[in-house]
């Protein structure tokens, strides 16, 4: 009888620590999609990772909802891309996520950064300045330097004001932050580089875990190779093609795979363009016989009829934010063999 309490209470006292085990994973928080895939991937058998832009919404007009402010105050670890992209989250991060560990992942060890581009296709105006491409020209409402406002800040002002606040906030964050192009996801190598700085933190913020994140991050890692070689053969017999796209989101997959985007319809994709710039676009298809101009599902289609018209290019869609895509470790792959095959598909004859 002695023997059978003893054995009670042995298993009472172990099952009562296994809760405390299991809770001693930290509750963690990725922005976007294709970063909270990464960490996904690596929490894999530990946890499972927020994620505050979920469904088909887009960084760049998203706005901050009570539960995922909830989800930042109650986070211990926060991972996002940076101020030039998630630009709503700066504030929110400073009053919610004080006590937490955050993680600018443009900042990771390794991470190859390009600077936007600016001229030609890729913009609507000349400022002389540094502005983010995805603000681009048309962002220079934020900017106090500027003498007025273009004509596609006026129509923001009157059609999207809204959206335009989140442009003026994302404008000044990438004057301050110099600039980069922010869609460092879009190169496997740079998928990497984010994947060690997530697992590095993870093992820090969680030594008990640490193993398997270790382990997560190095079949990760191994994969993305794998992956990297897959896109490179997909992408391989369409290179010299020249397509247009939504918005300059695809700097880093073009100048890791060698294909060729020929301009952009808007730079700011939370300001829609002008009749200049949607003119100028359509002579640029037009002139380098553009063989496909693709559009994205968070924004609106009919911009890439009227650039089309009169014109012989095909039609497609690219997702560079995985919006159609259900979060978790399998979208990052996902995403990126969907961007390599929706160009091969349209641009192949």
């Amino acid at each position: 009888m002695k023997s059978s309490v003893i054995a009670l209470l042995a298993t009472s006292v172990a099952l009562t620590f296994l809760p405390q085990a299991a809770m001693a994973a930290p509750k963690v928080v990725a922005s976007i999609k294709p970063v909270h895939s990464l960490v996904a991937a690596i929490m894999e058998g530990v946890e499972t990772p927020e994620l505050i832009v979920e469904g088909a919404a887009s960084p760049h007009t998203y706005t901050l909802r009570p539960s995922d402010a909830r989800k930042l105050q109650d986070a211990n670890v926060v991972f996002w891309v940076g101020h030039g992209l998630e630009a709503f989250l700066e504030k929110p991060l400073e009053a919610l996520s004080s006590d937490a560990k955050v993680v600018e992942l443009e900042d990771a060890p390794g991470l190859e950064v390009l600077p936007f581009r600016e001229g030609g296709a890729f913009e609507a105006h000349d400022h002389g300045d540094h502005d983010h491409a995805h603000e681009g020209e048309e962002a220079g409402h934020d900017d106090h330097d500027h003498a007025a406002e273009s004509a596609e800040e006026a129509h923001a002002h009157e059609h999207e004001d809204e959206d335009q606040e989140h442009a003026h906030e994302e404008a000044g964050n990438d004057r301050e932050h110099g600039g980069n192009d922010m869609h460092m996801w879009l190169d496997p190598m740079n998928a990497k580089a984010m994947a060690s700085e997530i697992a590095r933190v993870l093992e820090e913020a969680d030594p008990e875990n640490a193993a398997t994140y270790a382990k997560n991050a190095e079949a990760l890692l191994a994969s993305l190779d794998a992956l990297d070689k897959e896109i490179a053969e997909t992408v391989a017999p369409i290179k010299d093609k020249p397509f247009v796209v939504f918005h300059d989101a695809y700097q880093y997959f073009e100048h890791r795979y060698g294909v060729r985007v020929a301009g952009s319809i808007t730079v700011s994709p939370e300001v829609m363009p002008g009749a200049d710039r949607v003119s100028q676009i359509h002579a640029k298809i037009k002139e380098l016989n553009a063989a496909c101009v693709f559009a994205e599902p968070q924004f609106e289609p009919k911009l890439i009829a009227v650039v089309m018209e009169g014109t012989d290019s095909k039609s497609g869609v690219l997702d560079p934010e995985a919006g159609t895509l259900t979060a978790g470790p399998q979208l990052y792959p996902d995403m990126m063999r969907a961007i390599a095959t929706s160009l091969k598909d349209c641009l192949s004859d």
